[in-house]
């Protein structure tokens, strides 16, 4: 019988080895690899991104709350910038108008000196022609200027301190209390009281003030802030003065300046009880002239006019039965 003999079975081929080399070495390398390189967190990670996104976040919102706190700023710098343009125009405006009515002025003023020049040139030669007419020692009979007759030395202004002349004509009537007293140069006493009969100098009741410059400034020192109590009505102011300062031996004059007579007094009854206290003399003139100056601010007043109408004629009745003139102003300028 024939035995067969079995192969040897190589236990190690080249390519074996060859696989178990490379194997060996590609542990070999990853060992080196894995050794070289920090392992990393990933958690770790994204908790850093997070961070940083809320950090830029925060960032931002702060960013945006600063840009709106300018914004505002800017917007308020704006109003106050168009507030102090809108001034600055407003006083360009005022100051070209002040400059207008300046110039306005200015002209005016070159006009009136031109005509008080030419005025007193033609005084000069009309005082000349006339003493050459009339001769050095003439001199006029009558003392009448502008219709009112001023032959008197004492005088006595009777004013209305009611609301509608205190409101509406008061410089108005400082100013014509100026002017009469201009046309009385020299006088032996004044006295001032408002229409109620109420003293503008109590410790003068009574008595004469002693003209003088200085009296005259006091007067109207005081007139341009007086005002007392007043009814509105000149009747008590005129018979107080005449019943405290008539006298037989004095030419005196009563200025009554107002624009109201509101009171139930007719004027029939006050002409007649000023008639009785002024009597008139042997010669048939009065001891007490009165004189009236009406100031127009109740005319303006549709529902106050007719007590406008009444002041009127009550003193053009009075000024005419006591040698006096009544001046209707047309208006307050």
């Amino acid at each position: 019988m024939k035995v067969l003999r079995r192969r040897e079975i190589e236990q190690f081929s080249l390519s074996f080895l060859d696989v178990i080399c490379c194997g060996f070495g590609a542990i070999v390398l990853l060992l080196i690899i894995t050794k070289t390189m920090q392992p990393m967190v990933l958690e770790q990670t994204t908790v850093d991104l997070d961070g940083q996104v809320a950090a830029k976040r925060e960032a931002v919102n702060t960013i945006q709350g600063q840009t709106r706190t300018v914004t505002r700023q800017i917007s308020d710098e704006q109003r106050q910038l168009d507030m102090v343009l809108e001034l600055l125009a407003r006083a360009r405006r005022e100051l070209s108008e002040i400059l207008g009515e300046f110039a306005s002025t200015k002209e005016q003023a070159d006009e009136q000196a031109i005509e008080n020049s030419r005025l007193k040139a033609a005084k000069q030669t009309l005082s000349e022609e006339m003493t050459r007419l009339l001769g050095q020692g003439f001199k006029r009979d009558s003392n009448v200027i502008g219709g009112i007759t001023v032959d008197s030395e004492y005088i006595i202004f009777v004013i209305d301190t009611s609301g509608s002349m205190q409101t509406h004509a008061w410089p108005h009537a400082v100013r014509k209390v100026s002017e009469t007293l201009n046309i009385y140069p020299d006088v032996k006493g004044i006295q001032v009281m408002n229409d109620m009969g109420d003293y503008m100098f109590p410790n003068f009741r009574g008595q004469w003030i002693p003209d003088s410059p200085e009296r005259r400034r006091a007067i109207m020192t005081r007139l341009a802030t007086w005002a007392p109590y007043s009814n509105s009505s000149p009747v008590e102011g005129i018979e107080q003065a005449i019943q405290t300062f008539w006298s037989p031996d004095k030419k005196i004059s009563i200025y009554v300046f107002g624009d109201d007579f509101s009171t139930r007094d007719t004027i029939e009854a006050v002409v007649d009880r000023v008639d009785i206290m002024n009597a008139a003399g042997p010669d048939g003139s009065r001891r007490v002239r009165i004189h009236g100056v009406g100031f127009p601010v109740i005319f303006q007043l549709d529902s106050q006019a007719a007590s406008g109408f009444r002041y009127a004629a009550l003193m053009r009745e009075l000024a005419f039965r006591n040698d006096g003139t009544f001046v209707g102003l047309p208006s307050l300028q």
